[in-house]
C-alpha cells in the first residue's frame, strides 16, 4: 500500500492551507488602502463574469393586505430574458402621506424556503420551524422598527427551485440546485453571483420606484448564503449605503475547502486565487458594514470567524473608516443576533 496521498480532497485541504491570494491586504495607510482597492476590485468583479442584459421589469401587484403591523405586498417582475421573480415588500403602517423611507434589501440563505420566512411567512409549521432555529425573520422585524423592507428569491431557492419538476437522485445523493446552475452559467460565461446580482438589481429598480421608498437610502443585510448576496450586492451596486452580513465571516480554506460548506451561490473562477473572504468583504470599506457571528455557529466557526473579522477590521481602519465597521458577536448558532441592526441602519441611512 503506498504511503503517499491518493486523496484529491486532502490534496485540495493542503493547497487551500498554503495558498496566498495574489491581493491579500498588507497594508496600513489610507494610500496603501485606495492603491490596494483600485488595482483589486475590477479584478474581482470580473470573476463573476457576465451579467444577463436587464430588461424591462413589467411589475405587477398581486396581491396587498395587513398582517402582524405591517402593510404586505406581492408583486411579479420580469428579471432578466425569460425569467420571472416573486417580489415581497414589507410597509410599516405608520408611513404617512408623502413621507419617504429607507429601504433595505433582505437576502435569504441557503434552504428551501427561500425569501418566505425572511419577510415572516410562518404559515406553515416548516416555515415557523426555519424562522426560530434562526431568528430567520429580519425582513418582517426591520419593518416593524420603521424600515420598508423587500426580498426575492435567489435561482434554486423558494418558488424558484425546481427539485419537485426533477428527480435529480443518484448515487451520491440529492444533486444541489447551486451547483447545477453554477455549471450552466459558467458554460455561458456567467456565474450563479453575476445571475442572482443582477435579479437583485431588477428587484431594488422596482422598489426604488414604490410610493414611500427613499432611493438614496438603501441598506442590504442577509444571513448565510444571504451574507454572500449581502456581500455581491454592496459591491456591485453603488445605491446601497450600509450592510449587514450575518454568519458569513469565515476563511476559505476552513468553512470551503476542509469543511465543504460552501456551493455554487458563493464562489467564482479564481476569487480565491485572488483574495481570500475577508479581503472580499474589505472590498466594501468604506462604507458601512456591520458582520454578525454566533459564538456556537456550527457552519461558520467562531475561531476563523473572527480571524475573518479581525482582517476585516484592518482593511477598515487602513482605509480611516474604522467607525463604520462594527461586530455583533452573539451567543448563539447559526443565525440573526439583531442586537445592533436597527441603530446601525438608522445611523447609516437616516
Amino acid at each position: 500500500m503506498t504511503v503517499r496521498n491518493l486523496s484529491p480532497q486532502q490534496m485540495f485541504i493542503r493547497l487551500a492551507e498554503e495558498h496566498v491570494p495574489e491581493y491579500r491586504f498588507k497594508g496600513k495607510t489610507k494610500s496603501q488602502f485606495n492603491r490596494w482597492k483600485r488595482q483589486a476590485e475590477p479584478r474581482v468583479l470580473a470573476t463573476l463574469g457576465d451579467f444577463p442584459d436587464p430588461v424591462a421589469p413589467r411589475p405587477k401587484m398581486l396581491a396587498e393586505w395587513e398582517e402582524k403591523g405591517l402593510r404586505r405586498q406581492r408583486w411579479i417582475i420580469d428579471v432578466q430574458k425569460h425569467l420571472s421573480a416573486t417580489l415581497l415588500v414589507n410597509y410599516p403602517t405608520d408611513i404617512k402621506r408623502g413621507e419617504k423611507r429607507p429601504a433595505i434589501l433582505c437576502c435569504h440563505g441557503h434552504g428551501p424556503y427561500g425569501k418566505e420566512p425572511v419577510m415572516g411567512n410562518d404559515s406553515s409549521p416548516a416555515l415557523r420551524d426555519n424562522m426560530e432555529q434562526h431568528r430567520y425573520n429580519y425582513g418582517q422585524i426591520m419593518a416593524q422598527q420603521g424600515f420598508i423592507t423587500y426580498a426575492i428569491d435567489w435561482i434554486g431557492f423558494g418558488e424558484r427551485n425546481e427539485s419537485e419538476k426533477h428527480n435529480f437522485r443518484t448515487s451520491a445523493g440529492n444533486r444541489d440546485w447551486c451547483n447545477l446552475y453554477y455549471l450552466h452559467a459558467t458554460m455561458l460565461g456567467m456565474t450563479s453571483i453575476s445571475i442572482n446580482v443582477a435579479h437583485g438589481r431588477a428587484a431594488t429598480d422596482v422598489v426604488c420606484k414604490l410610493p414611500g421608498v427613499d432611493g438614496e437610502r438603501l441598506g442590504v443585510m442577509g444571513l448565510s448564503g444571504g451574507g454572500t448576496m449581502t456581500l455581491w450586492m454592496t459591491l456591485c451596486d453603488a445605491r446601497f449605503r450600509a450592510a449587514e452580513i450575518i454568519c458569513y465571516s469565515d476563511l476559505w480554506a476552513a468553512f470551503g475547502v476542509r469543511d465543504l460548506n460552501y456551493c455554487g451561490m458563493q464562489v467564482a473562477p479564481s476569487l480565491f486565487k485572488l483574495m481570500d473572504l475577508p479581503d472580499v468583504q474589505g472590498l466594501i470599506a468604506p462604507r458601512p458594514l456591520l458582520v454578525g457571528v454566533g459564538v456556537h455557529d456550527t457552519c461558520f466557526k467562531v475561531d476563523t470567524a473572527m480571524a475573518c473579522y479581525k482582517q476585516v477590521e484592518s482593511i477598515y481602519q487602513a482605509a480611516g473608516a474604522a467607525d463604520n465597521l462594527e461586530l455583533d458577536l452573539h451567543p448563539g448558532e447559526h443565525g440573526w443576533g439583531g442586537n445592533k441592526s436597527v441603530t446601525f441602519f438608522e445611523r447609516h441611512l437616516s
